[in-house]
Parts: C-alpha cells; sequence; structure tokens
C-alpha cells in the first residue's frame, strides 16, 4: 500500500512538473512570437510600410521615396526602433488583405477606418491618427453652410463604396430631395461641380481636401463643416504581433505627448535639461519608458527631433499652411477641444 502511495504520488508530482513545462514552453512560445516582428525588422535593417497614394498623405516622387501624414506615422515607427526615420521601404497597399497576404510588410498606414470587422479580419488598429468623416465639397458661388440649404440639390460621388452608402441614408434621414449623380473618378471632380452638373461632391473630408490640393483653382472650392459619418482612422499591425503593437500605439501617443508638453523637433535637444518630470519620463531622460517597449531609451527623442510632434506632423501635410488646408478640428488637443488624448508616459 505504501509503495502504491509514494508511486501515485511520484506520478502525480510528474504530472504538475509536465504541465508546468507546457505552461513555461506556452509563454516562452507566446513571448518569442511577440517579439519575432521587432526582432526581423532590426535584422532586416529596415522597416517595411505600407501605403497608398493620396495627397497630404502619402505621395512620392517616382522614384520610391514618399511624404505626408501616413508616410510620418511609418518615419516615426522607423525612429522609435533605429534612430533614423529613413530605414524604410515603402509599398502600395491597396487593401487589408493584401497587408494580410504578405508577411513581409510590417505595418500599414493609409487611411483606413477602423471598424469591427476589419479587425474580424486578423488586424489590430492602433490609436487614432485622424479623425475624419464624411463630407461635402461644393464651388464657393452656391455661398451655403449646409447642404440642405441647397434646393434639390444634385450630389456626385463614386459609387460602390460606403461614401455611396453614408450618402444614402443622409438623404432618406434628413427627407432630402436629392439626386445623387455618379463619377467614373476623381478626375471629373472639378468639372462637373464648375459646369453645375453637380452642386456637391461627397466624400471623406480627407479626400476632399486632397482632391481640391488638385484642383486647377482651388480656392474657388470649399468644405462644407458638416459631417454625415464618422471615420477613425489609424495605423494596422497584424494580431500577434503584440510587441510590435506596442511599439505602434506609444510611437503616436509619444507625438500627442510631446504637443501637450510644448516639445518640439526645434527645441527637444534643450528639453532634455527640463525639470518637468514628464517631459524627462518622455525624453528618457528617467529610464524605463524604453526598456517596456524594446527600444532604446531615447526612442521618443528621436521621433520627436527626426519626425516632429503631433501637430507639427499633421500642419505640414495636412493643415491650414498645406496644399490640403484642413482644420484640426476633431484632430486639436483635448485641451484644445479636440479628441487627440494621450495615456501617461509613466508608471
Amino acid at each position: 500500500m505504501l509503495s502504491d502511495t509514494i508511486a501515485g504520488a511520484v506520478g502525480r508530482l510528474a504530472a504538475l512538473a509536465l504541465v508546468a513545462l507546457l505552461a513555461l514552453g506556452l509563454l516562452v512560445s507566446t513571448a518569442a512570437c511577440t517579439e519575432s516582428r521587432l526582432k526581423s525588422v532590426r535584422q532586416r535593417g529596415f522597416l517595411v510600410c505600407g501605403i497608398w497614394p493620396v495627397a497630404g498623405f502619402a505621395h512620392g516622387d517616382g522614384q520610391g521615396r514618399y511624404a505626408g501624414f501616413d508616410v510620418d506615422v511609418c518615419r516615426a515607427m522607423s525612429a522609435a526602433i533605429f534612430g533614423s526615420a529613413e530605414q524604410i521601404r515603402y509599398v502600395e497597399v491597396a487593401s487589408a488583405a493584401q497587408f494580410l497576404r504578405s508577411n513581409e510588410i510590417d505595418v500599414v498606414a493609409r487611411r483606413l477606418t477602423w471598424s469591427l470587422q476589419r479587425e474580424g479580419l486578423g488586424l489590430l488598429f492602433g490609436p487614432v491618427t485622424f479623425y475624419d468623416g464624411q463630407g461635402f465639397l461644393i464651388s464657393r458661388r452656391r455661398q451655403v453652410s449646409h447642404i440642405d440649404r441647397l434646393p434639390h440639390p444634385r450630389i456626385c460621388v463614386i459609387p460602390g463604396n460606403i461614401n455611396q452608402v453614408n450618402l444614402d441614408a443622409y438623404i432618406q434621414t434628413r427627407h432630402l430631395a436629392a439626386q445623387t449623380v455618379f463619377l467614373q473618378s476623381l478626375a471629373e471632380v472639378e468639372d462637373t461641380l464648375s459646369s453645375g452638373r453637380c452642386d456637391a461632391f461627397t466624400a471623406d473630408v480627407s479626400e476632399l481636401g486632397a482632391v481640391r490640393s488638385t484642383m486647377h483653382s482651388p480656392d474657388d472650392f470649399e468644405i462644407l463643416p458638416e459631417q454625415v459619418s464618422k471615420e477613425p482612422m489609424g495605423a494596422v499591425v497584424r494580431q500577434g504581433d503584440d510587441q510590435f503593437f506596442s511599439i505602434l500605439r506609444w510611437t503616436v501617443f509619444a507625438m500627442i505627448t510631446a504637443e501637450e508638453l510644448g516639445v518640439t523637433s526645434a527645441n527637444v535637444t534643450e528639453k532634455l535639461r527640463s525639470d518637468d518630470l514628464d517631459v524627462k519620463r518622455l525624453l528618457g531622460v528617467l529610464p524605463g519608458n524604453g526598456r517596456a517597449l524594446g527600444l532604446d531609451e531615447n526612442w521618443a527623442y528621436n521621433i520627436i527631433k527626426t519626425v516632429g510632434n503631433y501637430a507639427e506632423v499633421y500642419e505640414r501635410n495636412v493643415g491650414m499652411q498645406s496644399p490640403l488646408r484642413l482644420a484640426r478640428g476633431l484632430n486639436s488637443l483635448w485641451t484644445d477641444g479636440g479628441l487627440m488624448y494621450a495615456p501617461l508616459v509613466r508608471q
């Protein structure tokens, strides 16, 4: 009986040991999985960023070099990882499905609206980088502030996308006596609005700004203040790339926090001597944040020095001093009545 008892105890201990080993193996496997993306990017020596050409957000020079709001998100990630904002290869990505088919693409920043079903495809959305919404572009000659002030408006839209769906819903809920006119391409917008074939063109405000910036007479057109949808846009990584997801999130948060604290690309080196504890934590003078992300302690300093804070990125690419001339609106800091808000860079 004693030998049976001992044997039973030994068996139970062996089983517990096996369970512990399996659990340890799972943890090691999980850790390896979450670290693999950052490790492979470092070994490769550059970040592969998916973008899509849209004026102000991503525009190329034909030589593989790009600039724009979305591009700067990727440049900021490169700065956080490598200390340089230029260690990137850009790939034009037409859809989330294309991104998921190619494991070589590390992150996509391309005016992609955050939605439940897109997350269901296997995506992780980073923080909202641009609060967008569907609006209306009209000729200034109309002299109206809302689309329903126009009698029987003819509203142009590119068919077959969410903009058409939103427009149909808007017309129905407002009981608007409007006529929908379908355009085949964005190249038609200026002529249809100038000729009066359409009273307004509808699309996301970011796209309206991009379309207007390419017109022959952009000052003849304005974007109405009303919006008929909400389109929170952010960069995406794959589900399972947990550590890389954290780097994406805190890259964006670092730029927002820098604006809150008054840290810019011009004064960031001087700010290393600041007495403000939040500034010292952000810039790595007080260590810990870099280690938590698997990055150097000066990761945020490198972002701000080479790319800038959120306001700098916004204004030079899509703000009122850029060809798109988009007001900050909801993209203002929370302290200025907007929605831009970052968690704390401390314990």
